[in-house]
């Protein structure tokens, strides 16, 4: 039985550690990719590989709507300063939005069980 790759996203949590030794919290978030160790029990096969395809469309849509919403809305706000804390909050929350999309997108598909 072939494990599944994208189990090793999971590595991306120890990414948090270094929240830890820095001391910069904004890191804690993520340790919420050691769930994807989580997909280690799963075998490989045609409808999870498609299942994760779908759910990274919709992830790509967020990005693809939020991004454009962000330049448009940076237009508006007055200084440099305000603009730059503005595109590091925006984008953090679009990067959250991004994951969360994807992970509860393919929990979906794989619940539906069908390739419909």
């Amino acid at each position: 039985m072939k494990k599944h790759p994208l189990r090793l996203m999971g590595m991306l949590g120890l990414v948090g550690v270094a929240g830890l030794l820095t001391g910069n919290y904004g890191l804690f978030g993520f340790f919420g990719f050691f769930g994807f160790f989580a997909l280690a029990r799963e075998k490989d096969d045609e409808m999870l590989r498609q299942n994760m395809a779908k759910a990274g469309f919709n992830a790509f849509l967020v990005s693809l709507v939020g991004f454009p919403v962000a330049v448009i809305v940076a237009t508006f706000i007055g200084t440099v300063e305000e603009t730059f804390v503005f595109f590091i909050m925006y984008f953090a929350a679009l990067f959250a939005a991004q994951i969360l999309t994807f992970v509860f997108s393919f929990n979906y598909y794989e619940k539906r069980g069908d390739l419909g």
